[in-house]
């Protein structure tokens, strides 16, 4: 991805939250700020094939809102890119999801994927939001940061 155009995908990250930020100031409700962050994103960002949260219930990552085609309900324990960013504490990009050991191919179409963490207000994992793209190598720094911006105002202020 170019410097330009890196840029200009960061710029929209920006205008995205300042628009979450308005929005949020009417529930801290996760689920609602959830629902709005991923119908959001999803229709600003054409990048984006499918978009939304998977959050930790009783030690399974359970789909949580999103936008896209059908999701996997439950994903399997331990296994493919949001499991890793789960256990890892950190971001997880992916250009080709070919070539991810593990990937869980909830939909043929997806290419490439990029996954952050989603923390509580405590600091503890609670689940992560996952976005994935039709395009190989779609998503760059400039998502990660924009979308790791965007995680943590769920359960933020």
């Amino acid at each position: 991805m170019s410097t330009t155009h890196a840029s200009e995908r960061a710029a929209r990250y920006d205008r995205v939250a300042v628009q979450l930020a308005d929005l949020f100031e009417k529930t801290a409700d996760p689920t609602a700020r959830m629902a709005t962050a991923v119908a959001l994103l999803h229709h600003k960002m054409p990048h984006f094939f499918w978009t939304g949260f998977y959050r930790l219930v009783d030690g399974d990552l359970v789909v949580g809102p999103y936008q896209g085609p059908l999701a996997c309900q439950v994903l399997e324990r331990e296994k493919g890119v949001c499991w890793a960013a789960a256990r890892r504490g950190a971001p997880v990009l992916v250009p080709n999801v070919h070539e991810f050991p593990g990937h869980i191919a909830c939909d043929a179409r997806s290419q490439s994927e990029v996954v952050v963490p989603l923390r509580d207000g405590a600091g503890r994992i609670v689940g992560v939001l996952d976005v994935d793209s039709e395009q190989l190598a779609a998503f760059g720094e400039a998502d990660v940061a924009g979308l790791e911006r965007i995680a943590t105002m769920i359960y933020g202020p």
